[in-house]
C-alpha cells in the first residue's frame, strides 16, 4: 500500500473507522527502529502508516496523562471533565460510538423505557444507523453534536479549576511527541501486514455492503 497517496482525510476516515478493541501494540515494538526519514516521500508516507499502525498506543498515552494529571491535582471537578474528554474522543471511533449508544439505551430501557424510546437513534436516510449508512446518532443525538457538547463541558471544568493552560501545554508537548515519534519509527513487517489485514477488511465490508 503506497501511504504517501493516502489524503489525510482519508486517514482521518480509516482512523475513525477502524477496529479500537484491539490492545496497543507492545512496546518492544513502539520502541523498535528508528531513524530519519531520507525523502519527503519517505516522510510523509511513515507518517500516516505509523499513525495508522500505533493509533491505540498514542491515545493510551494522552488518556494516562490526562488521568494521572487531573489526578494528581485531586480536584472531582477537573476530574470529571478529563472523563467526558476521553469519551468525546473515543466516540469518535465509529465502534465505541455505537457501543456507547447501546449501552445507554439498554440502561434506560431498564429504569424508563420511555426514555429510551426517546433516546433511540434517529434512522439513517439508509433505514439504519451505521458508520457507511449515514449520520451516526448517540442518544437520538449526531454523533458531532454530542461530542461537541462533551469537550465543552470538560473544558468549562479546566477554566473553572484554573488548569487549562498547564493542560493545553501538556498536550502539546504530547502532540509533539507523537508526531516525532511517528516521523522516526520504522514500520516493521508486522504493521505492514497488519495494515494490509485492516486494508483487506475495510474492502471487505465495502462489498458486502453493495
Amino acid at each position: 500500500m503506497d501511504w504517501s497517496s493516502v489524503t489525510l482525510q482519508e486517514l482521518a476516515d480509516a482512523v475513525k473507522e477502524a477496529d479500537w478493541w484491539s490492545p496497543p501494540r507492545p512496546l518492544s515494538e513502539f520502541f523498535g527502529i528508528f531513524s530519519f526519514p531520507k525523502s519527503f516521500s519517505a516522510f510523509n508516507s511513515r507518517l500516516k502508516c505509523n499513525l495508522f499502525v500505533y493509533r491505540i498506543n498514542y491515545f493510551f498515552i494522552l488518556v494516562c496523562f490526562l488521568l494521572l494529571f487531573t489526578g494528581a491535582v485531586r480536584s472531582s471537578v477537573a476530574f470529571l471533565g478529563t472523563i467526558l474528554m476521553v469519551l468525546a474522543i473515543t466516540c469518535i471511533n465509529d465502534s465505541f460510538a455505537m457501543s456507547v449508544n447501546e449501552k445507554v439505551l439498554k440502561c434506560a430501557r431498564r429504569i424508563y423505557p420511555p426514555l429510551a424510546a426517546k433516546l433511540r437513534a434517529t434512522p439513517t436516510s439508509a433505514g439504519r444507523a451505521g458508520p457507511s449508512k449515514g449520520t451516526l446518532h448517540i442518544c437520538g443525538k449526531e454523533r458531532t453534536h454530542v461530542v461537541l457538547g462533551m469537550v465543552s463541558v470538560s473544558v468549562l471544568s479546566w477554566l473553572i479549576t484554573g488548569l487549562i493552560k498547564t493542560l493545553s501545554f501538556g498536550v502539546c508537548l504530547i502532540f509533539i511527541g507523537i508526531l516525532l515519534h511517528a516521523t522516526f519509527r520504522v514500520p516493521n513487517l508486522k504493521a505492514r501486514l497488519n495494515t494490509f489485514r485492516e486494508e483487506f477488511r475495510a474492502i471487505w465490508r465495502s462489498y458486502s455492503d453493495i
